[in-house]
């Protein structure tokens, strides 16, 4: 998994967004506080110059309506004592102006020589006498006092008369000089509150970001099939139960892939066993899946059929396409004879599908037909076979008897030789008659098995040593038999004649000095049994015939010691019977082992734990 980028971490992300929210909050904060108090200040400050300008405005009324001659120079002198005394460090100068704009008297002792006397010329006085009413505020940079002063002009009123006006110059900069210490104050306030800020915004992302980066990381376990890792709970929060729930999940995980690989190796397992071909393609009808049995039904290896598509495969692609497939629903004969060999495969298909009805492929069943076809060809050749095995001994017998019947039975030499014979004929016959009628019956199944449970290794063990005890010199026998119990169901009768059959061949075929080896071996769900002799060998193109009825590797010898043809087939047929399967391996000139299996199910103490 990609690394995750330093600004694309949600580590970072709720940092930068916390220090940005706090951060606009302190500025909204700052903003109000700013203007409020700007707004507060210059309140308070034009309230407090309006309170001191009424006294004053007051005062100069009343020095202006004394009667006095025009040319009094008195008014002058009283209006400067009366603005002397209301003199103040936030009041740069006050003029008195009467109703034509003349200057009567200025705060200001420099200004009384340059001003008194003049006419006004300010906008905000003229405004005030006219309108009759305080003009606005003006706010402006004054280059005396280099800051910024507050000039108003307040009408004197005499009843509804105005007899003149008030100029008042006032220092506001002061205002503002501490309307920014504030700011300053609150600047370094807020760089403090910030820095802390984020120091907390970083412990407090921590307790978000740690479970995530924590699940994050068990979820790149999880995704290389590591199941074991759990996240740690840090609390009982959200998020707790969050890495609860993922921990609950992971076990889940766990458990179903668990039960996927067991099914997995099941459906291998069945896919791998069974007679009948399986092949399973994708929605584009390409080979995604086939067992051993339909590689060797079709003759060929895994790598050249993956990927291939089906129709192709199947050697169909002219007469049908995979949509026709699709839509098959009848099975369709496969003709794969060679010259050497027939091949007769019938092919039935199966659709694969989600619950939506999206077509995930097919599934491909091949039944080996060859077989059937062979049926009439066998049964010509078994009716050949037993018509020859009869009529062998009963040829000997009539030429016996008919000597017999010539007077032969008068000659004491020969006669009991020839009835020697009689009897050995009939004999054989009633064991081929007997072996005859046992396959018959496995064949209609007019025949049950008499199962019980035994331990394999001791029962194979007491077929052996019966064996070792009548046996030759001349041939050793070798055990690999497991020492712990297998128990299986069988039936010990038809087993036992299954078991002595095979070995009774082994010591036929066994050359002086020979050795038998019996080994038996545990797999997943049967146990494997298998008998070796150092024998003669069977040809390779014939090793998969000796469980023929009436076939025999060497014909000659095998008449000779006296068998039916018959041993291997009703022992084929008993194994089939117990549900397992017997097979040969054999090298010419070396040996023969016929192997075969039983039905085993191990019982694995584990799974009853509690």
């Amino acid at each position: 998994m990609r690394k995750v980028g330093f600004f694309n971490s949600i580590h970072v992300k709720f940092v930068l967004i916390y220090v940005m929210l706090i951060l606009l909050a302190l500025q909204i904060i700052g903003l109000n506080f700013s203007r409020g108090l700007e707004q507060t200040l210059k309140k308070n400050f034009t309230t407090s110059i309006e309170d001191r300008i009424n006294l004053v405005e007051f005062s100069v009324r009343e020095e202006m309506l004394k009667e006095r001659p025009s040319d009094d120079p008195s008014l002058e002198s009283s209006l400067r004592t009366v603005l002397t005394g209301f003199s103040s460090a936030d009041i740069n100068e006050v003029l008195v102006i009467d109703s034509k704009y003349r200057i009567l008297a200025s705060s200001v002792l420099d200004h009384q020589k340059t001003l008194v006397g003049r006419k006004s010329t300010e906008d905000i006085v003229k405004r005030a006498i006219i309108s009759e009413t305080p003009s606005p505020q003006v706010i402006k940079y004054s280059k005396k006092t280099d800051g910024r002063v507050l000039i108003r002009a307040f009408p004197i009123m005499n009843g509804s008369e105005v007899i003149g006006a008030l100029y008042v110059e006032s220092n506001i900069e002061k205002v503002f000089t501490q309307i920014d210490q504030i700011n300053r104050i609150l600047a370094g306030s807020a760089a403090v509150s910030l820095t802390i800020t984020i120091i907390i915004g970083i412990f407090i992302a921590q307790t978000f970001t740690r479970p995530i980066s924590d699940m994050r990381r068990q979820a790149q376990a999880m995704a290389k099939g590591n199941f074991s890792r759990k996240v740690r709970v840090y609390g009982n929060d959200e998020m707790g139960q969050l890495a609860i729930a993922f921990n609950h999940l992971t076990n889940q995980l766990l458990e179903s892939q668990s039960t996927t690989e067991a099914e997995r190796r099941k459906l291998a397992s069945v896919l791998e066993n069974m007679t009948d071909g399986v092949i399973s393609t994708d929605r584009k009808g390409r080979v995604s899946l086939i067992n051993d049995s339909a590689l060797n039904m079709l003759g060929m290896t895994s790598d050249l059929v993956l990927n291939r598509p089906i129709t192709n495969l199947l050697g169909i692609e002219k007469e049908y396409s995979f949509e026709d497939l699709i839509e098959m629903r009848e099975s369709i004969p496969l003709d794969f004879s060679t010259e050497t060999e027939p091949s007769i495969l019938r092919a039935t298909f199966s659709v694969t599908q989600r619950e939506t009805g999206f077509v995930n492929g097919l599934i491909i069943v091949l039944h080996d037909n060859t077989e059937q076809e062979k049926i009439d060809m066998e049964r010509r050749e078994f009716v050949s076979n037993v018509s020859h095995e009869l009529r062998t001994p009963l040829t000997t017998m009539r030429s016996y008897l008919e000597a017999l019947a010539d007077g032969a039975w008068k000659n004491e030499d020969i006669a009991p030789a020839f009835l020697n014979v009689t009897q050995t004929e009939t004999e054989r016959m009633i064991r081929l008659v007997n072996d005859l009628l046992k396959l018959s019956r496995m064949d209609s199944n007019e025949y049950e098995l008499n199962t019980e449970w035994v331990d394999f290794s001791t029962f194979f063990n007491s077929i052996i040593d019966r064996f070792e005890f009548s046996k030759s010199e001349d041939v050793s026998f070798r055990r690999i038999i497991p020492p712990e119990d297998l128990f299986v169901e069988i039936d010990t009768d038809k087993l036992t004649q299954v078991i002595d059959n095979i070995i009774s061949n082994a010591l036929k075929y066994s050359p002086d000095g020979g050795i038998v080896r019996f080994h038996v071996a545990v797999l997943e769900d049967s146990i494997r049994v298998s008998i070796s002799d150092e024998g003669l060998g069977i040809p390779p193109s014939n090793v998969n015939r000796i469980f023929d009825r009436f076939y025999r590797a060497d014909k000659a010898r095998s008449r000779a010691m006296g068998g039916t043809g018959l041993g291997l087939a009703i022992a084929k047929e008993m194994i089939n019977a117990h549900g397992g399967r017997i097979w040969a391996h054999s090298v010419e000139g070396e040996g023969t082992t016929i192997l075969f299996t039983l039905p085993y199910e191990q019982h694995d103490e584990g799974e009853w734990d509690v």
